[in-house]
């Protein structure tokens, strides 16, 4: 009673799950992501034993569509179950039992896995692989959250809207670099769950997002950056002139507060993205 996408970026191994239903909580039962090994979907009378073997069974090099094989074998309730899976290499498989409920189906080809139950009908799948095809230029959550609305608006799951997830890892991807883990979002109990988790993927992107370009302070933003620092009580007082170690730790305190240290860049520098938060953040400053 969900629909899902479960895909990989081929251009930097990234892997992730995109999930929809009307569903109180999808996003805790249905995706399992695990950076350079692979990503399941589990749903229809979930299994969710499927999420961690499969990965498992993928960490140990079975195929795709032996895993498939082996679920169908181990399973007695195989018939009402339905999933999707894609390893790291790109090799995929989707399956739907046949005591899913109408319309049940889906798609899969290299980096994808695409599946749904109780849909409006197979334009849902239709509209999520059109979506997914054209996406090929975007970062993986948002090719995966825009393949899942596309569903959504194609109809989705025809009970209505209530929950969806996104879930996604990828090499050093995770906060600070320190881990694979890299994009973990939900919106549990929502009138638009695919509205929401764009708008959490937005924020998302803004406090976890690393700086793509970087430049320079000019000296209107120095003196604007220093005047703040002092009116928020981060320091008493500021020299004039060039950088000092005084402003760095200032500063410093100050993207901590807002949850912006990964886009710190320091030295009198700064990321473009979030100067402009902090511009529109203390507009009293300016």
């Amino acid at each position: 009673m969900t629909f899902s996408i479960v895909g990989r970026d081929p251009r930097t191994g990234d892997l992730g799950v995109a999930v929809a239903s009307k569903f109180l909580a999808v996003g805790a039962l249905v995706p399992f992501v695990r950076g350079g090994v692979g990503a399941v979907a589990t749903q229809s009378y979930v299994n969710p034993n499927f999420g961690p073997d499969g990965l498992n069974l993928l960490a140990q090099g079975l195929d795709p569509q032996a895993i498939v094989a082996r679920f169908r074998e181990e399973d007695a309730d195989i018939k009402q179950r339905q999933f999707g899976l894609v390893g790291a290499d790109g090799r995929s498989a989707t399956f739907t039992g046949p005591g899913c409920h109408s319309w049940a189906g889906g798609w899969a080809g290299p980096d994808v896995a695409i599946q749904g139950n109780v849909l409006a009908g197979p334009e849902v799948v239709e509209a999520m692989r059109a979506a997914w095809e054209a996406g090929s230029e975007q970062p993986l959550p948002r090719r995966l959250l825009a393949a899942l609305r596309a569903g959504d608006e194609a109809g989705g799951d025809r009970r209505g809207r209530q929950s969806a997830a996104l879930v996604c890892a990828g090499p050093g991807r995770g906060y600070a670099g320190l881990t694979d883990d890299w994009v973990d979002l939900r919106a549990d109990d929502h009138p638009d769950p695919c509205g929401e988790l764009a708008r959490l993927l937005e924020l998302h992107e803004l406090l976890f997002g690393r700086p793509e370009q970087t430049r320079p302070l000019t000296g209107d933003e120095l003196k604007w950056l220093r005047a703040l620092l002092i009116r928020q009580d981060y320091a008493a007082s500021l020299p004039a002139g060039a950088w000092d170690a005084d402003t760095e730790a200032a500063a410093w305190a100050l993207y901590g507060t807002e949850n912006l240290e990964e886009r710190w860049v320091g030295g009198g520098a700064v990321d473009p993205v979030a100067l402009t938060y902090l511009r529109e953040r203390y507009p009293e400053t300016m």
